[in-house]
């Protein structure tokens, strides 16, 4: 006779109960695992231990590129990104803009010289400092000091040129000292050559004079003051063994050259009795000089570790009937930029700008034209006027007239100079 199951399932197979036993162990597993995996999925980012960086790392992360900015950063040496297309930053308008103008105050810097110090010489009003360029279009980078400073790490950066030049090389040095303890800087004057130590940084930031970029009988750095001035043809070796080793290079020359005269240019050496000159047109005498300086860099910087760069012509101000004013008046007294976006002074000469044009768009190797002339052309507001150091005394006629002494020439730090390192900054990281 066959067993009878009772309903209580006590005559149930041991195998049936062990199967049983078994699926509901792993079920129970199972979703303890499930729970676990998911409360971690759902877990914000912010509260997980965050991932430990090399020691030995000290420079920040640089701006990741799309496409063909970092093309652009493959290329160039100090690139991190590429300037936005079609973005011509030298056409644009001042904008006024009291909170984020100036980006340091004048009595905060200790490198700007005394002919520069318009505050300090009296200067009444301040609105030239909070004028921001803002390109048609498109926007420059934010100037950003700390990475700057940290891509001049062990490098050198040089300007070359005439006080112009070195007005934009304080300039900077103002915009990045700052970050800088106090025991970690320098500035030292060797002759032509000043040099600014970052020494944390292993880095110099240095200026050198030379307002022809050739040899000339205005070389000296202090006592250069000369009306007949000559240029001595292409030698510019005395010059260029300075320029050597230099990471990045600044050249600017403009002011130097305008005498409205054919340029004296010397065949033979300064120390010869019997000086051999010629004339040439300025334009002509110009480029030549220029060749011979891109020559040089072609020959002597490396374009896949080094960056070299040009700073075109800055404009002076001098009768204010240019802009249609009818006073016979200069910049003196002016506070507020040219607001007529098509003004071009008839101190800025055409041909120069089209010699630069002409002469760099033949280079062997990136060149940088840093194009500050039409954006300076409207800031007949900016320059240093008559408040700034006066090396010799007042004659009364000059204190009874202001503007018979006012220098249209130079431009308060600071003011528009840092825009033009903001272009240099811009050409430098995102060209």
């Amino acid at each position: 006779m066959k067993a009878q199951h009772s309903s209580n399932g006590r005559g149930r197979s041991p195998f049936l109960t062990s199967y049983a036993l078994t699926l509901a162990f792993i079920t129970f597993v199972s979703v303890l695992y499930f729970k676990d995996f998911s409360s971690t999925l759902h877990q914000p980012f912010l509260h997980r231990p965050p991932p430990r960086h090399r020691a030995q790392i000290s420079r920040p992360l640089l701006p990741r590129d799309r496409g063909g900015a970092s093309e652009a950063a493959a290329r160039l040496p100090f690139a991190v990104g590429a300037a936005p297309a079609g973005c011509d930053v030298g056409q644009g308008e001042w904008v006024y803009d009291e909170a984020a103008r100036p980006w340091y105050r004048e009595e905060e810097c200790p490198y700007i010289q005394p002919q520069l110090t318009c505050q300090a010489h009296g200067r009444p009003d301040k609105a030239y400092q909070h004028w921001r360029w803002q390109p048609r279009g498109c926007s420059l980078p934010s100037f950003n000091a700390t990475l700057m400073l940290e891509m001049l790490r062990g490098k050198r950066m040089l300007f070359v040129g005439d006080s112009l030049n070195r007005g934009q090389y304080v300039s900077l040095v103002c915009l990045l000292h700052r970050l800088i303890p106090e025991n970690s800087k320098s500035m030292e004057t060797f002759d032509s050559l000043t040099v600014f130590r970052a020494k944390d940084y292993n880095a110099t930031i240095e200026f050198y004079w030379a307002p022809f970029l050739a040899e000339s009988n205005s070389d000296d750095a202090v006592v250069h003051r000369i009306a007949d001035r000559i240029v001595r043809g292409t030698s510019i070796e005395k010059h260029a063994r300075f320029w050597k080793g230099a990471d990045i290079l600044v050249f600017n020359t403009y002011l130097w050259w305008m005498t409205g005269q054919k340029m004296k240019i010397l065949q033979n050496s300064f120390e010869d009795k019997n000086k051999d000159i010629i004339e040439m047109e300025t334009e002509e005498a110009y480029g030549m000089v220029l060749n011979a300086v891109l020559k040089w860099a072609e020959n002597n910087m490396n374009p896949k570790t080094s960056r070299v760069f040009f700073v075109t012509m800055s404009p002076t101000h001098t009768r204010s009937k240019d802009w249609g004013e009818d006073t016979d008046g200069n910049c003196y007294n002016q506070t507020t930029p040219i607001k007529d976006l098509s003004y071009w002074g008839p101190g800025t000469s055409k041909g120069l700008m089209r010699v630069i044009g002409e002469v760099f768009g033949t280079s062997k190797i990136p060149v940088g034209v840093v194009n500050i002339t039409q954006l300076s052309e409207y800031r007949k507001d900016a320059h240093t006027q008559i408040y700034k150091k006066q090396w010799n005394p007042l004659t009364p006629e000059q204190i009874a007239n202001p503007k018979s002494y006012a220098d249209c020439t130079h431009w308060c730090l600071p003011g528009l100079q840092d825009t033009w390192n903001e272009l240099l900054y811009s050409k430098l990281f995102f060209p």
